[in-house]
């Protein structure tokens, strides 16, 4: 009954949208100019993701809106002003306060031509090419528990490994830190716990199950959905909200990789939507278009369904107790045992599957997630949007 009642707000809101544009469309040239910045502002903004961006946020609803604005025009402006660099490109990210992409640039000689795509700059010494590099030789050292993981970090110019605060004085991990720093521009961070994914005993009325596991749905795709690869191997059988069969996992990868995709039949289908779980409208999806770090970003799951938060970093590589798996994107959402799986998407634009985290929704922490076109790529699917 609930993918059904889902599935005619997808219909309703699809013929809304038919009969706005067909209005639009008799209106006076003046009046579709004078309209389009405003309709700018509202494309990603639905009530229900302006109200979670107000209360995670502490914006106002003008506020929300404008910032859905300005990281949409960001992720337009990040493509052009990585062209425009070219090799002395050194990564990018939003930037809340000005409502700016930030462009990081080793060389002064291309700053106007970055400035010319809308884009500010900051000079430093590193091109994302060196530092990924530099990524490359942690990734082949074997961490101890107590580092949390590292990741490219365009604001600090570096590497930047994070070392779990407690076990900052163990041996161990002390010299995982001086070798991660012989490897080139590394920094060291701290953090506050040992991220886990976050799977779940069975807990009745939630989206799927795998035998006692219970994780969430992540996005629609064309014949199925994708999902966390630590929730169940190749071939496991899934079962639904109701507990009537779905399908089966039909790839998965974990740990190295954290996603996984699930074929849909006998009777249920797939439609473009995030659940909102009565927190929140649910919202469509209507690409894939990958956010800058610094860009709002919120997170749907079974657990603690819809949150809201910051994408901190990109390129991260985390270490679970099951082994590392790389270039995740962090972010400071919170989620809960459960969530594993669930969608990240920032306005209208899908980022990616939970994978784990820290901390919980009371306390606050950070989560990590798989970015969603490195598994379409992975599988050759395609993405279901409205």
């Amino acid at each position: 009954m609930r993918h059904r009642t889902v599935l005619r707000a997808v219909l309703s809101a699809g013929l809304l949208l038919t009969a706005a544009s067909a209005g639009l469309a008799q209106a006076s040239a003046d009046d579709a100019s004078t309209s389009s910045a405003a309709s700018t502002r509202q494309a990603a903004a639905s009530d229900g993701l302006l109200t979670a961006m107000q209360r995670d946020f502490g914006l106002t609803r003008s506020e929300a809106v404008d910032r859905l604005a300005a990281e949409t025009t960001a992720r337009t402006v990040e493509t052009r002003a990585e062209r425009a660099a070219g090799d002395a490109y050194g990564g990018s990210w939003f930037d809340a306060s000005s409502g700016k992409l930030v462009v990081a640039l080793t060389r002064t000689g291309d700053r106007k031509a970055v400035e010319a795509t809308g884009a500010r700059v900051s000079l430093v010494r590193h091109s994302e090419q060196e530092l990924n590099a530099a990524m490359r030789r942690v990734d082949a050292l074997r961490a101890p528990a107590g580092v949390a993981g590292w990741h490219v970090d365009a604001r600090s110019n570096s590497v930047t490994v994070d070392v779990v605060a407690a076990h900052q004085d163990d041996n161990d991990v002390k010299a995982f830190v001086d070798r991660a720093l012989e490897a080139g521009p590394v920094t060291v961070g701290r953090t506050d716990a040992t991220p886990r994914t976050l799977s779940a005993g069975t807990v009745g009325g939630d989206p799927y199950y795998t035998g006692n596991v219970r994780c969430s749905i992540g996005f629609s795709v064309y014949g199925g959905f994708v999902t966390a690869g630590h929730c169940a191997q190749p071939g496991a059988a899934v079962s639904g909200w109701d507990h009537t069969y779905i399908g089966n996992f039909q790839g998965s990868s974990f740990p190295d990789n954290d996603y996984a995709w699930v074929n849909v039949g006998s009777g249920w289908w797939t439609v473009p939507v995030v659940l909102g779980w009565g927190t929140v409208s649910d919202q469509l999806v209507r690409g894939s278009a990958e956010a800058p770090v610094g860009a709002s970003i919120c997170r749907s799951g079974s657990t603690s369904h819809w949150h809201c938060g910051t994408v901190l970093a990109k390129n991260e590589t985390v270490n679970y107790s099951q082994g590392a798996v790389h270039q995740m994107t962090k972010t400071n959402v919170c989620a809960e045992p459960g969530d594993s799986g669930g969608s990240f998407i920032s306005g209208d634009q899908a980022q990616g599957v939970t994978s784990g985290g820290w901390g919980n929704c009371s306390s606050g922490g950070e989560t990590w997630y798989q970015p969603i076109n490195e598994i379409l790529s992975r599988y050759g699917l395609t993405l279901h949007t409205a």
